[in-house]
């Protein structure tokens, strides 16, 4: 058998976060076997479909390197494929055309209702040997409704939940076209499954009720099983259902906030799925470990300082040009000079290890890019008249110094011998006059990262 999965996003907003990791951990499985990733986009719900959801989730996709193999597909351009089955069905009995109106069939579902019995259409038009159907109303559409088993169980082995059943009796003739013929999701999802031989459905558990349905469908249709895994929703902090309030939901607000998508792979890979204890792993690795049977049955809690630490771990791996690539567009929304300034690169280089994001990193950084404006009530505490004079020594002395970081503390380190000083004695007011601020990487670094001319002119403005 050749493994075919699907993502079969509805393209009604954002893909979020639930969204994306369903699509990995089916992109995953389909690469673990060397088969198929489809990309199918649930657009029938015209109200609420956009082009905009549509590239959004692809946008998102792509930022993730999730690419599909096959697709999208689109169901709207389905149309003729849903009615050519329907007509099937229609024929061979198994849907049949119900001309009850809407009022009719919730005025029916009241009187369940008012009953104590599970709401559900009641059968009037449903054929039956012997059964003498109304009079069809004149002027009135009718939907097609699936002729649903009266008796038995549907049970299906879910590779998430186990072993579930569910009577044939608490389902109802589910509705699989309107008045206006569009086909209704439970009847699309099945079809296209078929069409596009899927052979496991990894989703959400918000779909275990459609299951049972689908299955009747693809049954009456002669069409072979998926296999199905439901994994359960992803929560905040707070243990409620993972929202807005909770922070970032959308994909792609990740990448706007400073995210790698390897730590974001990465991470999601982790919510419902384990490898033994690993923690960090590569894209490729997951690739090679995911499989179905350590999936957990139980909801996964989202974890911002868990996504910052991965994302710490990334960054310090990554390439520093393309780190300076993905700071550089925050930093001139900030007003960076680049001009007569350090290499990004090498900025990066420095600074990278304590980040947690691109954004606090190009934060970071700016001190490299701005002219300084140090407060004067911090210039008054630590140019003193006691320090100033080693200030000037070592001003002197980085005029001819070799430009290097060992040079540059060697000869910071003879300035502080020279005048009985303590290293944070003149590294503050040195980070002050260059940077205008007392935190900083190691001072000689910094100098080093600055070069000779900015440097002495720098100093020079407060030494004269």
């Amino acid at each position: 058998m050749t493994v075919r999965t699907r993502f079969a996003p509805s393209p009604t907003g954002y893909l979020h976060v639930g969204g994306a990791r369903t699509a990995l951990f089916s992109w995953a499985y389909a690469r673990h076997f060397g088969g198929t990733f489809v990309l199918r986009i649930e657009d029938t719900d015209l109200e609420r479909s956009t082009p905009e959801a549509v590239q959004a989730i692809i946008e998102g996709m792509e930022w993730l390197g999730l690419h599909h193999d096959e697709g999208p597909f689109y169901q709207m351009q389905r149309m003729d494929r849903y009615r050519e089955v329907i007509a099937q069905m229609l024929a061979a009995g198994t849907a049949y055309h119900c001309y009850s109106s809407p009022e009719e069939v919730e005025a029916m579902r009241e009187r369940q209702r008012a009953a104590g019995e599970k709401p559900r259409y009641d059968g009037t038009w449903r054929p039956e040997e012997g059964k003498t159907l109304p009079t069809i109303p004149a002027d009135r559409k009718p939907v097609v409704r699936f002729r649903n088993p009266t008796d038995g169980d549907v049970t299906w082995i879910d590779v998430v939940k186990g072993s579930i059943t569910i009577s044939n009796r608490e389902l109802d003739d589910l509705v699989i076209a309107r008045p206006d013929g569009t086909p209704t999701y439970n009847f699309c999802v099945a079809v296209d499954d078929s069409d596009m031989k899927i052979t496991h459905v990894i989703r959400g558990d918000d779909h275990v009720n459609n299951t049972p349905r689908q299955i009747n469908i693809l049954q009456a249709i002669g069409a072979p099983l998926p296999l199905y895994g439901h994994l359960p929703m992803i929560l905040g902090t707070d243990g409620e259902k993972l929202s807005k309030r909770h922070g970032a939901v959308s994909v792609m607000d990740y990448p706007a906030q400073g995210y790698l998508p390897e730590a974001m792979l990465n991470y999601l890979g982790r919510l419902g799925w384990s490898h033994g204890d690993d923690e960090v792993f590569t894209v490729e690795q997951f690739q090679q470990w995911f499989d179905l049977d350590h999936l957990t049955k139980s909801p996964a809690q989202f974890n911002p300082e868990k996504l910052d630490w991965l994302n710490n771990h990334y960054i310090k791996q990554a390439d520093n040009t393309r780190l300076a690539d993905l700071a550089r567009p925050m930093m001139n929304s900030l007003g960076a000079q680049f001009d007569n300034a350090p290499d990004l690169a090498a900025v990066i280089a420095l600074m990278k290890d304590r980040i947690n994001t691109i954004n606090e990193l190009a934060v970071a950084a700016m001190l490299f890019y701005r002219q300084p404006t140090p407060d004067a009530a911090l210039l008054t505490q630590h140019v003193t008249d006691v320090i100033k004079p080693a200030l000037q020594q070592y001003a002197a002395q980085l005029k001819t110094v070799e430009w290097s970081k060992e040079a540059l503390s060697a000869a910071l380190k003879e300035v502080l011998a020279a005048h009985k000083l303590k290293m944070p004695q003149l590294a503050m007011p040195l980070r002050l006059l260059l940077t205008g601020q007392l935190q900083t990487p190691s001072i000689d670094a910094v100098v080093e990262l600055f070069g000779r001319e900015v440097v002495l002119a720098r100093l020079a403005n407060y030494l004269q």
